[in-house]
């Protein structure tokens, strides 16, 4: 961290600190708790169609910001095609990019942009990474025993959630603030 610290000094430039991660959804849904009136038992459709799209977010716990991006396969163009869309949304800053180690983000195909400096989680530590949060946020609040009759309605409903979620960024403060985090910065 005090490496990206430096550099975005030297720069003249803000440095910020995001968490990123992807997740994977689909037409198969898993049936989740919901409420309803004493006596009657509500009905859920399930199914188990498996067809996927990943959605790869960063989130910046101190301000609630976020970007996401719809994509169709969870690989090191996928991810190279978010890191360049982060790179130019915050052109003006200098950003600590902190993520898991997954292959498709180590490749050595990948070319980090200029104001991008990649920061590793310790392996198999998902805890750490609040990203994760906001995947239950969102398969809690939208995803929600729905069985969509397409991939053209995962995604629609991928944009609502994308939707709700940079509309909220008390919420994402809140879900994502971790005290290791808070406490660093």
């Amino acid at each position: 961290m005090r490496k990206a610290r430096r550099a975005a000094a030297r720069r003249g430039r803000r440095l910020r600190i995001m968490f990123t991660d992807e997740a994977r959804f689909g037409r198969m849904n898993r049936i989740r708790r919901c409420w309803a009136p004493i006596g009657t038992r509500p009905e859920v459709a399930a199914q188990l169609i498996r067809e996927y799209i990943y959605l790869y977010g960063a989130v910046s716990p101190k301000d609630g910001t976020c970007v996401y991006l719809i994509m169709p396969t969870s690989n090191t163009s996928s991810f190279q095609a978010f890191l360049d869309m982060l790179a130019r949304e915050f052109a003006q800053q200098d950003i600590l990019l902190v993520l898991d180690g997954a292959p498709n983000h180590r490749c050595g195909n990948l070319a980090v942009p200029d104001n991008i400096t990649l920061l590793y989680l310790p392996p198999y530590s998902p805890e750490l990474n609040p990203t994760e949060n906001i995947w239950d946020e969102i398969r809690e609040k939208i995803f929600k025993n729905y069985a969509l009759k397409s991939m053209d309605a995962v995604r629609a409903k991928l944009r609502q959630a994308i939707l709700y979620i940079e509309r909220n960024p008390k919420l994402v403060r809140s879900i994502t603030s971790f005290p290791y985090i808070v406490n660093s910065l």
